[in-house]
């Protein structure tokens, strides 16, 4: 299977710079671009930046669909290598340009950027400037991501066409999406399950866009069903909203969720109320897309993509490695090519795996992964503090955490609070603090983990 995708993907890349006139005649994003039209866009775009003398490296400070897509082209026409911010706030753009030394940048609010940073204004142009005998290879990188910046030294990964277009035209066969359909998203273009299913998938499949991002319950309801869109992409967070009695979206055919677990009551009454079982997504910017599963399925386990081969390895027995075209070069791989994941598993029936939980400190908070260890050590720098212990702590409503700290030092916890903001993405400040005299440790000296988390559960000092 993998060979034949691989072979369809080839033939589909090898003509992704030479749309057929019917293409450009077809809407991308509702009553907006058309196919065209984005191509126009990438073909200004790569004239732009070919006037400059050298590659540019082109950080995306957009929400605009249209924009993304044809920036992604340009940079597969050799215009520009791409940067996908994991925030737009000044302190992460300067982290970032700091991380890659980004040049140039078309942004949405250019008042955030670096001193220095080119700003480029999209103009359209001929398609055929795009050249596609000379588009890029599909195996070298081509685009930057970024994980942990918030915590801590942005952790930079790259993607090459294949890793990101190969992985977006396997969603497109194997959840057979169309032309005739219509995505609606809740997640911006500039994270990497944003960029991926509304952005990349939609333009493999020749589908249309909306092109706003919606995020209250009643704005995702009324858009799909104003517009009758048929695939909806979204978070966690987002469908525990939809838990509401007047939820009904006849045009809807398919649900994806990622960037976190799904609550299993929230899909529940998703699928009770709709009909639609939303499918999971697994996986993380390194590894690409791994499994999924449906709450129809009636099982907590994941099936893998079939172009995805995993096993469970590691020194323990229990982490779950995978090899596949999705991974990013930067993931040490083993002699048979396998990458270590962060998270520990065990395999199930039907070759299907279930996931026992993150090896690495990592976790996810708003869809947002955070390095506990990383924030740990930042607020350990801060003044007035001696030691910390920063941990997660499970929540009532659905599977993310809590972030949580406990702090040695000569300071209260407002004043630790305000230096936090500073420091810190705002989904990356823990919720709970507790200012102690000591961290209580067990007989062997290591950290107490339970007496921790009763210090942070209970509401007393």
């Amino acid at each position: 299977m993998a060979t034949q995708h691989r072979e369809k993907f080839d033939n589909f890349y090898r003509n992704i710079l030479n749309p057929a006139v019917d293409l450009c005649r077809r809407e991308f994003t509702l009553s907006g671009y058309s196919y065209g039209e984005v191509f126009e866009l990438a073909a200004g775009i790569k004239t732009m930046l070919a006037s400059r003398g050298r590659e540019k490296t082109l950080c995306l400070c957009t929400e605009k669909k249209s924009v993304t897509a044809a920036c992604v082209l340009a940079s597969l026409a050799g215009a520009c290598q791409l940067i996908l911010p994991y925030s737009f706030s000044a302190h992460a753009l300067m982290e970032m340009q700091e991380a890659t030394g980004f040049d140039a940048a078309i942004a949405d609010h250019p008042e955030e950027l670096p001193s220095g940073v080119e700003v480029i204004t999209p103009l359209s142009g001929k398609i055929s400037d795009l050249k596609p005998d000379k588009l890029r290879d599909p195996d070298k990188p081509f685009l930057r991501l970024f994980t942990g910046g918030s915590t801590g030294k942005p952790r930079v990964w790259t993607k090459s066409p294949r890793n990101l277009l190969a992985e977006a035209f396997y969603l497109k066969e194997k959840f057979e999406l169309t032309q005739n359909d219509l995505f609606v998203a809740t997640v911006p273009p500039y994270h990497i399950y944003g960029l991926l299913f509304s952005v990349l998938v939609p333009f493999a499949a020749r589908a249309r866009i909306l092109p706003d991002i919606y995020t209250f319950p009643q704005e995702i309801i009324s858009a799909v069903n104003k517009h009758s869109a048929t695939v909806l992409i979204s978070v966690p967070a987002h469908y525990r909203s939809l838990k509401t009695d007047d939820l009904s979206v006849p045009s809807l055919k398919i649900a994806f969720s990622s960037s976190g677990a799904l609550n299993r009551a929230d899909a529940a009454h998703f699928y009770k109320k709709t009909g639609v079982g939303i499918t999971e997504i697994y996986g993380s910017t390194e590894t690409g897309g791994v499994a999924a599963r449906n709450i129809s399925e009636n099982t907590e386990s994941w099936k893998p993509f079939d172009v995805v081969a995993w096993k469970i390895d590691g020194r323990d027995g229990s982490r779950l490695c995978i090899k596949s075209d999705f991974a990013s070069e930067e993931l040490p791989r083993d002699k048979d090519g396998f990458c270590m994941t962060g998270d520990e598993a065990a395999p199930d029936k039907d070759n299907r795996f279930t996931l026992l939980g993150r090896a690495d400190g990592i976790v996810k908070v708003a869809g947002k992964r955070v390095d506990l260890i990383e924030v740990q050590n930042k607020i350990k720098t801060l003044p007035g503090v001696q030691e910390a212990v920063v941990i997660a702590l499970p929540t009532e409503k659905g599977r993310e955490s809590i972030i949580a700290a406990l702090v040695v030092g000569d300071l209260t916890e407002a004043e630790l609070r305000k230096m936090m903001k500073y420091l810190l993405e705002p989904y990356a400040i823990p919720r709970r603090v507790k200012i102690v005299s000591h961290i209580a440790t067990t007989a062997t000296g290591k950290i107490d983990r339970r007496t921790i988390e009763k210090i942070l559960l209970s509401d007393e000092d």
